[in-house]
């Protein structure tokens, strides 16, 4: 599988350990995080550290995660982009849209200081 999925606290974090996210692996993607939803997650990380490459229907998984998360009043962010898929995400204008972060602990301390507000 490309990804790993972690059950922490107060969200879930999804790590895409593959260096490309796009039509051969965005489909798994999205079903993974239509489950995770499912089971109840409001809150999901998606980190994209190893990823190098991303198409388009690897930001359609992306947003998808995103609308999820909002459906269930809850706070998608993703992180650790890399700097082609930084570009992608620029040019598509998405960075107006997405919560992005650095890395998963920047991602889990905003989660956390979300939470206490």
């Amino acid at each position: 599988m490309g990804f790993e999925v972690l059950k922490k606290g107060n969200h879930t974090l999804v790590k895409v350990n593959s260096d490309r996210l796009d039509t051969n692996n965005a489909p798994d993607l999205k079903s993974e995080l239509v489950v995770i939803n499912n089971g109840g997650e409001k809150n999901i990380v998606l980190d994209l550290s190893s990823c190098n490459y991303c198409d388009s229907s690897g930001l359609r998984a992306v947003l998808v995660a995103n609308r999820l998360c909002e459906d269930a009043i809850g706070t998608f962010i993703l992180c650790g982009l890399q700097p082609d898929v930084e570009n992608l995400v620029k040019i598509s204008m998405l960075h107006t849209v997405l919560l992005i972060t650095d890395t998963v602990k920047e991602a889990e301390d905003l989660l956390e200081k979300k939470e206490n507000l």
